[in-house]
């Protein structure tokens, strides 16, 4: 592995950690804080909705920007954002701190993946890929738990220091061991980026990701309470859970990636989005543990096929269009976690943190709703093609 792409991976790694581990903090934050749970959930949304803007506005205002400066000033964005963080005196400049990590976060992924593509012979960029997206899996195996620990015996604000000091290093990293000439291709107009958002069959599958993905949302932001309050589960015991939650995680990954290969991403989406829906069960503190394994494994395995599905429907409807119509679909993904997010703060404020899991799972119904009629579409347009591919025959 490059030393460079080493440091990509370490950037992800404190990337994923900042972003999720707030949701095993939200009752500590809370009450330190003196704020409502729906109050500190917003620290999710807001967070993912920096995201959804920056990774598309920001990625296009520093197409020219040389890569290693734009990448180790994202890192110097987010180390400071998190080091506002640790030393936040309250609720505003916590937001502020959450904020300022998101629109690095948005942007580094954007162009994280074209870098990483970069350090390595061609027919090893996938693997390139795969290689600095395993620092999200392992921040949801190791960074989350670790971090909601650490909040739990040393205060909220310490975690931020930690998660600070792993962007300093992949700071640092990328300074020394990025190259300083990458190959950079002239960025695409404005305009011509904004095409992916006029294509139906395309805002389908952005509706696809957002519902299914921030569907879970509503009740995975407020995990942390629910195992507390509802389950009945201890600080320490909610640590071992996410560990497992981590765990399963990276096995929906490879799960997930392997069955859309196989089956196709609709059949792939409408398995998961079923799956999702049925993980409801958090008042039995046994049944709420094998419900987050489950839970974890179905929630991230349907990204792996929403990015091919998106990547496929972009090069049949807008292939002028194809290189950021998956940027528009993290976006997508970032309006669902912020959606979620805030649709679970409501439901919590007007009717109870216990009904979060049957209306997350409600909501992932209505993604599988809408994947098949996505699925439905593509068939109908294949009709003509079969009708003539058989007529050709006959002749």
């Amino acid at each position: 592995m490059p030393l460079a792409l080493l440091a990509l991976t370490i950037s992800a790694f404190a990337i994923g950690t900042t972003e999720f581990v707030i949701v095993g903090l939200i009752p500590t934050i809370a009450a330190d804080l003196q704020t409502s749970l729906p109050s500190a959930g917003l620290l999710v949304s807001l967070y993912a909705l920096s995201v959804a803007i920056g990774a598309p506005l920001l990625t296009a205002l520093t197409g020219r920007v040389p890569r290693k400066t734009l990448l180790a000033g994202l890192m110097a964005l987010f180390t400071v954002g998190n080091l506002i963080a640790w030393r936040s005196p309250g609720y505003e400049s916590l937001i502020v701190a959450r904020v300022l990590t998101g629109l690095a976060h948005g942007v580094f992924f954007s162009v994280g993946s074209v870098i990483a593509t970069t350090l390595v012979p061609q027919e090893k960029a996938a693997r390139a890929i795969a290689t600095m997206f395993s620092g999200m899996t392992v921040a949801f195996v190791a960074g989350i738990p670790l971090g909601t620990f650490i909040g739990q015996h040393f205060g909220w604000r310490a975690t931020f220091l930690v998660v600070a000091l792993f962007g300093l290093i992949a700071l640092v990293g990328a300074l020394a061991f990025v190259p300083r000439r990458l190959a950079q291709a002239e960025p695409a107009p404005l305009a011509r980026q904004l095409g992916a958002l006029t294509q139906p069959r395309l805002l389908l599958v952005y509706a696809m990701t957002a519902v299914g993905y921030g569907g879970s949302l509503i009740a995975f932001t407020y995990m942390a309470p629910l195992l507390e309050q509802v389950a009945g589960f201890t600080p320490a015991q909610l640590s071992l859970v996410l560990v497992g939650y981590g765990v399963s995680v990276a096995f929906g990954n490879v799960w997930g990636g392997r069955l859309a290969d196989r089956a196709g991403p609709v059949k792939a989406l409408k398995r998961i989005f079923l799956l999702l829906a049925l993980t409801v069960t958090v008042h039995i503190a046994w049944l709420a543990a094998l419900t987050m394994l489950a839970w974890g494994a179905v929630a991230f395995g349907n990204v792996p096929a929403l990015q091919v599905y998106v990547v496929q429907q972009a090069r049949r409807f807008a292939p002028e269009a194809a290189d950021v119509a998956s940027g528009f679909n993290i976006a997508a993904f970032n309006l669902g976690v912020a959606g979620g997010a805030s649709l679970g703060g409501l439901i919590v404020e007007r009717v109870g943190l216990g009904h979060t899991p049957w209306i997350a799972a409600a909501m992932t119904l209505a993604a599988f709703g809408l994947t098949a009629f996505s699925g439905a579409l593509d068939r109908r347009d294949s009709m003509p093609t079969r009708a003539t591919e058989a007529a050709a025959s006959a002749h």
